[in-house]
């Protein structure tokens, strides 16, 4: 998957919250979500008690959540977020030792993860995708978010016999990580395509979001662990 960030910015600004308890990371993502790449930070948490009502307040478009923080942490936090009538989606922020906080985080309604030390273009990529598609799972950590699943017993390694062939393909894509036009350039089908058939996915599975429907492939056995 490519992680070049697109050369165009939005014509309206992406709104977003930014959490972390470190005030450093905070103004380093302030730095790269930039006005001049057509982002707005409209608020900022340093724990994830302050959350909701941020959230709340300014209706941001995505949050991008740390998960370890001294009071309330960012599984928490995005299960809050998630209450809300209209809630945006959180992208967490994550390092390489936090493989089963990952898990915890998808299960709490995480539309992705990236990690912390990523490129600057691979972040503003990633927080485009999920307002745009509804996801981001970064491939270097993917594969081992799905091994956490494995160990817990929970892949069942079985689909709900009412997708289609073609709708369990997009699935395992989605549960990749791959955007709607990354789907459709793999499987030669047009983004409409993608998207009704992601529409069926939900409607079939009683599932509410990507987010959802990621966690339900990682369950079902349908993408396969890389080696550790």
């Amino acid at each position: 998957m490519t992680t070049t960030a697109p050369t165009d910015a939005p014509a309206a600004p992406i709104r977003v919250v930014l959490v972390d308890d470190q005030e450093l990371i905070r103004t380093g993502l302030r730095r790269i979500l930039r006005p001049r790449d057509g982002f707005e930070i409209v608020g900022e948490c340093a724990d994830g008690s302050e959350v909701l009502p941020c959230v709340s307040e300014h209706r941001p478009d995505i949050v991008v959540m740390d998960l370890r923080m001294r009071d309330v942490d960012g599984i928490t936090a995005t299960s809050l977020v998630r209450t809300l009538r209209e809630p945006p989606p959180v992208l967490v922020l994550t390092t390489f030792d936090d493989d089963d906080l990952l898990s915890g985080a998808l299960r709490a309604g995480a539309a992705g993860f990236i990690l912390k030390d990523s490129p600057a273009e691979a972040l503003i990529w990633a927080v485009r995708a999920v307002v745009r598609d509804g996801a981001f799972l970064d491939p270097a950590v993917t594969g081992r978010v799905l091994n956490g699943f494995r160990r817990a017993g929970r892949a069942r390694t079985e689909v709900a016999p009412e997708l289609t062939d073609r709708e369990t393909d997009v699935l395992r894509l989605v549960a990749r990580g791959l955007t709607n036009a990354e789907i459709g350039a793999a499987l030669g089908i047009s983004q409409v395509t993608v998207k009704s058939h992601i529409n069926h996915i939900f409607t079939k599975l009683d599932l509410r979001d990507r987010a959802a429907a990621i966690v339900y492939a990682f369950d079902h056995g349908l993408v396969l662990a890389e080696p550790e």
